[in-house]
């Protein structure tokens, strides 16, 4: 399911990486934001790819999910202080595993999070079946949930919760020694299971099957666990009173939209939710609107109010925001990608753009499109000059701006107020300092 979602990049080579370039009729006159680029370990991934696995921890560093896929998918700790990367945790290791294709551990989808403890949640996914080796959805085995200790170096692998399901978000709530789990089966209709992990024992507790591809689960000011159902109701759980609710929503007052991708009936749509450091906003960012939300967690009843903050990129054709996050001040920032901007002259390349919305101002600011200011921070060509295979997502454009081709997948803030946001082919790290 959803192999469209997988970046858009596998054999869509339009021009040479960092070489020869289409021709623009006019330049494009754009105020770049300056970006460091840093490579993510080659060896961790064979597609140039990763997702939305990236997170802050409270020691200031940056966690990562990578996808091997066929082979496994690992960890991968960033120190911005010495802007050194290594390898935390392979996940085949841990689990004990030799699985090979389908059976692998592909990735690491989730949304990483962060417990009080300062422990890193995060949990595996299955890749895609490849017809011709007649792979089979069953043959994966099902997803782990898992938890880093920065300070120990350890990890602790948790039992599959749902067999042949992959796992797209966990949510840690430590003081009460549980972890919320959302599974994907990848096919359609999406079934993806409401679960409580208890910490301790390592057993599940299944809330519901909420039918919504790629959910996020927050955790708001009482402790109450929120996730998507399919249609546009949201499942709440209080673990106070043990009760499962299922709210409706508005938005400035009226049902959602379908253009607001919020509430469709049958498909769904991947909808980034992050939630303010007071617990009482839930943001709300599906993938292909250019619009903000947000929903008031402190409002009672059974429906959850929401109301529209404003574009993203005003203008824009098109946007793909897989890549959204509240940072440790209450900002929103995203990773999105416009599209449409040289359809002419690149069909198919996507304009990254940092976005920041700060409680309280009139609606988000477009901080620019984002350029990469050391364009020679990694290898692109091997030692006889041909360029290397899955490294074409990195472009330089006539006017000498090298810049990202594909959707950014992920989108982290760390407390000096820099975005990171991740790049495809190769899989690439993006640093844009805290913008003025």
């Amino acid at each position: 399911m959803f192999n469209t979602l997988r970046y858009q990049v596998l054999g869509c080579c339009l021009f040479a990486v960092l070489g020869d370039m289409p021709t623009f009729a006019e330049e494009p006159k754009l105020n770049w934001l300056p970006a460091t680029a840093y490579a993510i370990p080659k060896e961790t991934t064979n597609q140039g790819s990763g997702y939305f696995s990236i997170v802050a921890g409270k020691n200031g560093r940056l966690y990562i999910g990578t996808a091997k896929y066929g082979v496994g998918s690992y960890l991968v700790e960033f120190d911005p202080a010495t802007k050194q990367m290594k390898v935390v945790v392979d996940t085949h290791k841990e689990i004990g595993t030799t699985a090979t294709g389908f059976a692998t551990q592909s990735k690491i989808h989730t949304r990483n999070n962060v417990g009080a403890s300062g422990k890193i949640y995060f949990a595996t996914k299955q890749g895609y079946p490849e017809k011709d080796k007649n792979e089979k959805w069953e043959d994966y085995p099902g997803g782990y949930p898992m938890v880093y200790d920065p300070m120990t170096g350890k990890t602790k692998v948790y039992p599959i919760p749902v067999p042949h399901h992959g796992i797209i978000s966990i949510t840690p709530d430590e003081s009460r020694g549980i972890a919320y789990i959302s599974t994907c089966a990848d096919k359609q209709p999406e079934d993806s299971h409401f679960m409580i992990l208890n910490l301790e024992k390592g057993t599940y507790r299944d809330l519901m099957d909420c039918h919504h591809i790629f959910a996020f689960i927050s955790i708001d000011h009482l402790g109450r666990a929120y996730h998507p159902i399919l249609g546009g109701e949201i499942a709440r759980y209080d673990p106070n009173t043990d009760k499962l609710e299922r709210l409706k929503q508005t938005i400035d007052g009226q049902p959602p939209t379908k253009e607001s991708n919020l509430a469709l009936p049958t498909t769904g749509h991947p909808i980034n939710w992050d939630i303010s450091p007071d617990g009482k906003t839930l943001y709300c960012l599906p993938m292909s609107t250019n619009q903000l939300f947000a929903y008031d967690l402190t409002a009672t009843g059974d429906t959850l109010p929401g109301k529209s903050l404003g574009a993203l990129v005003p203008g824009a054709k098109t946007v793909d925001c897989r890549a959204m996050c509240v940072g440790p001040t209450g900002e929103v920032c995203a990773a999105v990608t416009e599209g449409g901007r040289f359809e002419k002259e690149a069909p198919g390349m996507n304009l990254l753009h940092n976005v920041r919305y700060r409680p309280g101002s009139s609606g988000p600011v477009d901080l620019g499109p984002v350029s990469i200011k050391n364009p020679n921070y990694t290898e692109f060509v091997d030692k006889d000059g041909k360029p290397l295979p899955m490294h074409y997502g990195i472009v330089k454009l006539p006017d000498g701006t090298t810049t990202t081709k594909y959707v950014n997948l992920g989108c982290a803030q760390t407390s000096d107020g820099s975005i990171y946001s991740l790049a495809l082919v190769p899989y690439t790290l993006l640093q844009v300092e805290p913008p003025k």
